[in-house]
């Protein structure tokens, strides 16, 4: 917090620094103008909210989606080739046992019979496996056209999804564009005429608060910032626009009534 806190006689030091080409209540006069451009173009940005990161967060989904449907796609080519295989090789041991089964009518002893019979019944046992692993495939094969099915209906709810948040997104964003390009000018000319060391201490303290203030108007008694009651000496030297003068809990610069309303 100490390193982050702008103090009162940093920021004096940073205001004299550059001359005495412009008063202090001048130097609050164009912070303050400064301060309420910056806070119009964050109001414009805070607008289109979250969108952005939704916009992104769908289009993460939706890719995620759509590789997993391309891997569940090359699992059914692979099933499916498989399945090809065992029924192919169920026919070709179907072919062996009937070529066996003729063999079988011309044997000359009955070693040359036993013999064909193992064979008979090795290919019975291979026909067995690889039914049994069609099955298999055919199960796992079915259980993932099923899984592409529910995700086809996700990925299909996710574009639609994704292509009406980029609508809301651009419609925004074309609204709002020439208002924050304008404004964007704007502080980019009244930059020019703040002290350079002066406006670094802005953009450091802005860059430090949430809420992107560096210039707050004493309101109630209280920093407009952080809601911190203004001691009555520091009030009365605030109105006296000789120094400028920040929260001491905030480190946000301070300006009275007077600078607020010529803004």
């Amino acid at each position: 917090m100490a390193k982050e806190k702008q103090t009162e006689a940093d920021v004096n030091n940073t205001a004299q620094a550059e001359g005495k080409e412009a008063s202090v209540e001048q130097k609050l006069v164009a912070l303050y103008a400064l301060q309420c451009i910056d806070s119009r173009i964050d109001k414009i940005r805070i607008v289109r909210g979250e969108l952005p990161l939704e916009v992104q967060d769908l289009e993460d989904e939706t890719t995620g989606l759509e590789t997993r449907k391309e891997k569940y796609d090359q699992e059914v080519s692979e099933l499916e080739a498989a399945i090809s295989e065992k029924k192919n090789a169920v026919k070709e041991s179907q072919a062996l046992i009937k070529r066996y089964e003729e063999q079988q009518m011309n044997v000359r002893n009955n070693r040359e019979y036993d013999s064909l019979s193992k064979e008979i019944e090795f290919q019975s046992l291979e026909i067995q496996l690889c039914e049994k692993r069609t099955k298999e495939f055919s199960f796992k094969l079915e259980a993932i056209k099923n899984q592409i099915k529910d995700s086809e209906g996700i990925l299909k709810e996710r574009i639609a999804d994704l292509n009406q948040k980029k609508e809301e997104l651009n419609d925004i964003i074309e609204e709002t564009k020439r208002e924050e390009e304008t404004l964007q000018v704007e502080s980019d000319e009244k930059r020019k005429d703040i002290d350079e060391r002066l406006l670094v201490a802005y953009t450091r303290i802005r860059a430090n608060s949430k809420n992107g203030l560096a210039v707050v108007p004493v309101e109630r008694g209280a920093c407009g910032g952080c809601f911190s009651k203004i001691p009555p000496q520091v009030a009365l030297d605030i109105a006296m626009h000789k120094k400028i003068i920040v929260c001491e809990f905030c480190g946000r610069i301070l300006v009275d009534s007077e600078i607020n309303e010529r803004i």
